[in-house]
């Protein structure tokens, strides 16, 4: 039998309930116990909690049992409807007893907001967050979580919601921040992954394989901080300056991109609506500017067309 040895320092650790043991949601949980928060769990189908439980967290019969034994209560699901799903069955024991509610479940900045005015409605503290990392990234130094809502109860619980990871940014008071964050990331993650995976398969028609093509990408991907720096003072200045490099030089490119994919027998769709924003920025005149000044033609939406 063997005894377990609880550090003083432990005992004065946040007590943290996880709703929710998805992968993501175990993950959280394992962070919380390795930094010596005393965790409960709780899941809607059992089974998921056994390595939890042999690492030293409790499991609960029921969401309100789970949120009791808490002080922070964290919610990690697939969407608002199953967080709503999980605290109706928990409303009457989050209120009082210093609980904080951080809903860490990814959904639109308009749900998040909904979130936190039913938590307003009743005297619940609450964070929205996102998680902008993959599972095995989870409590490590580089794991970049977003929190946004109440200032006051992030600080408090800066240093619990720390054992996540190395990188807890709060984005403001409207709970609604972090969603924001959240999109505009995964917007920049998936056109990547839509240029990346296109890249390969435009390379390949032409016999290089993914795995010859992908030592050189780095090229590209390190050039980036840079570009994405220049490109958000240009922006939020309204300023366009196309010294370096202008609209309709790289327009040219894509029209280029363009032909070949399609004379190649591939899907061109993604290349041809960057065609058509950078087309009609350079139709408005912009075509000496930089790049980012396809921004303007974005926010003024789609043309309309005849029916």
């Amino acid at each position: 039998m063997s005894t377990v040895v609880v550090d003083p320092a432990d005992a004065l650790k946040t007590p943290v309930t996880v709703l929710g043991l998805g992968a993501m949601g175990r993950a959280l949980a394992g962070a919380f116990l390795r930094a010596g928060h005393p965790t409960t769990v709780w899941n809607r189908s059992p089974g998921r909690d056994g390595e939890l439980v042999a690492a030293g967290a409790r499991t609960a019969a029921s969401p309100a049992d789970a949120v009791r034994a808490g002080e922070l209560i964290v919610v990690c699901v697939v969407d608002y409807d199953g967080v709503q799903a999980i605290l109706d069955q928990a409303a009457d024991a989050l209120p009082g007893g210093g609980r904080v509610l951080v809903n860490l479940t990814s959904d639109s900045p308009e749900r998040a907001r909904e979130a936190a005015d039913w938590a307003a409605k009743r005297d619940i503290a609450y964070l929205d967050g996102a998680i902008m990392v993959p599972v095995p990234v989870i409590g490590r130094p580089e794991a970049l979580v977003f929190y946004s809502g109440a200032g006051e109860v992030f600080e408090r619980y800066e240093g619990v919601l720390g054992a996540l990871g190395g990188r807890s940014a709060y984005v403001g008071a409207d709970a609604g921040k972090a969603a924001v964050y959240d999109f505009a990331l995964l917007d920049y993650f998936y056109g990547s992954m839509a240029g990346l995976v296109h890249a390969f398969a435009l390379a390949a028609a032409d016999g290089v394989s993914a795995t010859e093509l992908a030592p050189y990408l780095g090229t590209i991907t390190g050039i980036m901080p840079g570009i994405a720096a220049g490109s958000a003072r240009d922006i939020d200045a309204g300023e366009y300056p196309g010294d370096g490099a202008n609209l309709a030089m790289m327009a040219a490119a894509v029209d280029h991109l363009v032909e070949a994919s399609e004379r190649r027998g591939l899907d061109a769709g993604t290349l041809r609506s960057i065609q058509a924003v950078a087309a009609r920025a350079i139709a408005e005149g912009r075509g000496g500017e930089s790049w980012a000044t396809t921004v303007e033609s974005l926010r003024e939406g789609r043309p309309q067309t005849g029916s």
